[in-house]
């Protein structure tokens, strides 16, 4: 089964500098560079790169990475949150909709985006940094990950898609 084909889902410019200009359509989301769906275990299910030209760790590592920014991401956000009395201790981990949330991060060469679903599933978009907001993007992906995904019969749970 495949996720997501070749290049249907985006398009990136040709030309790669540490602060390329934005490309058309950098409003509608149409410009993302890497897609990562993670379990609530840490298991990378998918990953497709449209536009990566460098490469310094292997696969593995990269997942690794990427769940750990995350975990600590969330955990940090949660404990400096001013709304909420009980802050709980820095690196436990949280349930889904719990604390306080973040939705993006961006420097000078990428935005990241970010959704986790009610089931604890992570997506993250990697994006040109003039990005807009892709939550609506996000929350599409997960629609298309529940509808050709989940509902399948024949995909066994916590496994890679392919």
């Amino acid at each position: 089964m495949q996720f997501f084909g070749g290049g249907s889902l985006t398009s990136v410019a040709p030309e790669v500098t540490p602060s390329p200009a934005a490309p058309p359509g950098t409003g509608t989301g149409a410009n993302a560079q890497v897609l990562y769906v993670f379990n609530r275990n840490g298991v990378c299910l998918l990953y497709r790169e449209w536009h990566r030209p460098l490469h310094t760790l292997d696969p593995t590592q990269d997942h690794k990475l990427m769940f750990g920014l995350l975990f600590s991401l969330r955990s940090f956000t949660a404990k400096i949150d001013p709304t909420t009395a009980e802050k709980g201790n820095l690196g436990v981990p949280l349930l889904p909709g719990q604390g306080c949330s973040f939705y993006s991060f961006k420097t000078n060469t990428y935005k990241l985006n970010f959704m986790e679903s009610p089931s604890g599933i992570k997506l993250i978009l990697i994006s040109h940094p003039r990005t807009g907001d892709q939550r609506d993007s996000l929350k599409h992906i997960y629609n298309l990950y529940v509808e050709y995904v989940v509902k399948n019969p024949l995909y066994a749970p916590g496994t890679p898609i392919k």
